[in-house]
């Protein structure tokens, strides 16, 4: 079930898909991320309908500890990129996961 999607692959499909050149798509795709991890520098939050959010979780100060010597050591604050599915987005996934699991048909995308 872990196979993973290349960039490249993304691109391959999307130019299939649009008739826009690779190039073109490969332009769209780097703008988009780069416009997610811009907003998400700035602490703001992305929504996508039907897809999900993108934003960015605090997560608190504490003690952590080396499992090799025990020792306790204070891990500070620190902010990471979260992404939560909409609704929609997860019975998608599921229901198609659950099909696939039926007919074992193997595609990229």
């Amino acid at each position: 079930m872990a196979n993973n999607v290349t960039k490249a692959e993304l691109v391959d499909y999307i130019a299939g898909k649009t008739g826009l050149t690779k190039l073109e798509v490969k332009a769209v795709v780097e703008g988009f991320l780069d416009g997610i991890k811009q907003a998400m520098r700035q602490g703001r939050r992305i929504e996508i309908r039907g897809f999900g959010i993108f934003s960015v979780k605090a997560r608190r100060a504490r003690m952590a500890r080396n499992p090799r010597t025990g020792e306790k050591l204070p891990l500070g604050e620190r902010f990471t990129p979260h992404f939560r599915p909409s609704d929609e987005f997860l019975a998608e996934v599921d229901q198609a996961i659950k099909a696939r699991a039926t007919t074992r048909s193997d595609t990229l995308l």
